[in-house]
């Protein structure tokens, strides 16, 4: 077993899978954490999700046209994103419970579009593969890091973006200020609103481009409940990574390498259940969440609170 894992081949196969699978997490959880910052935790990402890779699926099934179902999909996440943004932030409600209802709707909504319009899984070809020019010759790092689509390279593009927008920038300086004191930013002028409802927005968007990256560009192919948690994953990921982008960044590549691990480990027919080998990517998070809560981490203060003026 461990022979055959050690083979040149099998690491670069498992490196470059682990790049790839990582796009989805890093999209989600890039745009949770922006949400989470101003002080909103949305937990209906993997609902948002689900739409919008059906979405992005469906124009890519009937138009092929790549650009528009991305375009699509993105649209429809900031849709669902300003429903959020509605729920949580104008009508005040419960966060947590609203997420749950968002990701119920998600799939719920997902499910029936799919058995309407299409019926039973159909493959597409894909988001085709953007070869980086002299970059993709490099032995090794070439075929790891740029022999990937276009979406691979827009995912890890977003964390320093990112770690710019949040760190640099006077929206970024609004946004921390709204998820740690809303009340001293509402005194200085900063629309505590207005603020949450663009990062729930973003967050909506990116999350619609998560579930795009999975339907056509990893598994070129809609089934119903396709994301399998993944939304939930990049949730747990803003966390283990401190809302820092880097971090978040580190965490996604962990879990999609372990992934990719277990995914190699079927595809050579190494003697080991297929059970166990799906169960570790979950059983890594459930251990990296518990050392990420050990650690001295300051979470924003305001998150999941609703924020009144003249409170």
């Amino acid at each position: 077993m461990l022979e055959q894992l050690l083979a040149p081949a099998v690491i670069i196969g498992i490196l470059a899978s682990g790049i790839q699978l990582a796009t989805p997490y890093l999209y989600a959880s890039i745009g949770e954490m922006f949400s989470q910052v101003s002080g909103v935790l949305n937990l209906g990402v993997e609902g948002v999700m689900l739409i919008a890779a059906f979405a992005a699926y469906y124009v890519a099934l009937t138009t092929n046209n790549f650009a528009l179902a991305l375009f699509v999909a993105a649209l429809v996440g900031a849709g669902m994103g300003v429903i959020t943004a509605v729920i949580s932030v104008t009508l005040k409600a419960e966060q947590g419970i609203s997420g749950i209802g968002i990701y119920l709707f998600g799939l719920g909504l997902s499910d029936l579009l799919f058995l309407v319009f299409v019926g039973t899984p159909k493959a597409i070809n894909g988001v085709p593969r953007l070869d980086v020019p002299a970059l993709s010759n490099l032995p090794v790092v070439g075929q790891i890091l740029f022999s990937q689509n276009f979406l691979v390279y827009g995912a890890f593009a977003c964390v320093p973006l990112a770690w710019f927008l949040l760190n640099k920038t006077t929206l970024g300086l609004k946004i921390r200020a709204v998820g740690q004191t809303p009340e001293a930013a509402d005194s200085l002028g900063i629309s505590v609103a207005r603020v949450r409802y663009i990062t729930v927005t973003i967050a909506g968007m990116l999350a619609g481009i998560a579930g795009a990256s999975l339907s056509i560009a990893l598994l070129n192919i809609f089934q119903q409940n396709l994301t399998s948690g993944l939304g939930f994953i990049a949730v747990a990921l803003v966390y283990f990574g401190g809302w820092r982008p880097l971090r978040v960044m580190l965490g996604a590549l962990l879990f999609s390498m372990v992934n990719a691990l277990q995914l190699w480990i079927q595809t050579l027919g190494i003697a080991l259940p297929s059970d166990i080998a799906g169960m570790l990517p979950y059983l890594l998070t459930i251990i990296a969440l518990i050392f990420a809560a050990r650690q001295i981490v300051t979470q924003p203060t305001a998150l999941t609170k609703p924020f009144e003026r003249g409170e």
